[in-house]
């Protein structure tokens, strides 16, 4: 009980370190990162993307934020201001990086993933389901807030 408890914890650290890298590698703004919280039962959000996960990780990763924190990221990645038009396929695009470096990351570690196309989503969203969920709150600096979800529905080691 006790070993398994202990590869849970260090399935979740990986999970969170390799999350936080793969921003890192993405958004060129100083990135500060508060502890991993569990979450319980549903996601409420009002803008975000999703981006499914197959493979030795099943489960999701939502970024989520008020959509002027996405729009703020694409104006320093490409030095000028992400009309309405254009945000929601740069957040898409963002998600899709990320997931991408996450999946990366975690290959390194020898477990296997895939990535989904990202579905944006905008107006009253309620994410449920999961079996497990982390929310890892971020602040990324002269962009503001952002929260990170990873929605576990099964993970190599995991219960």
């Amino acid at each position: 009980m006790k070993l398994a408890i202990n590869m849970e914890k260090s399935a979740q650290m990986l999970l969170v370190s390799a999350t936080k890298n793969a921003i890192q590698n993405v958004v060129p703004l100083n990135l500060a990162i508060d502890n991993p919280r569990i979450l319980g039962q549903s996601l409420d959000i009002q803008y975000g993307v999703l981006i499914g996960m197959t493979g030795d990780m099943k489960g999701k990763l939502v970024l989520s934020g008020d959509s002027d924190v996405f729009g703020n990221i694409g104006e320093v990645m490409f030095g000028m201001k992400i009309g309405d038009e254009m945000l929601s396929s740069f957040s898409g695009e963002l998600g899709n990086m990320i997931a991408g470096g996450l999946s990366s990351q975690i290959y390194e570690n020898g477990l296997k993933t895939d990535i989904t196309s990202p579905t944006v989503l905008s107006g009253n969203t309620t994410l449920s389901g999961f079996q497990r969920a982390l929310h890892i709150p971020a602040t990324f600096e002269r962009a503001g807030e952002m929260g990170i979800y990873l929605l576990l529905d099964a993970f190599k080691g995991m219960r």
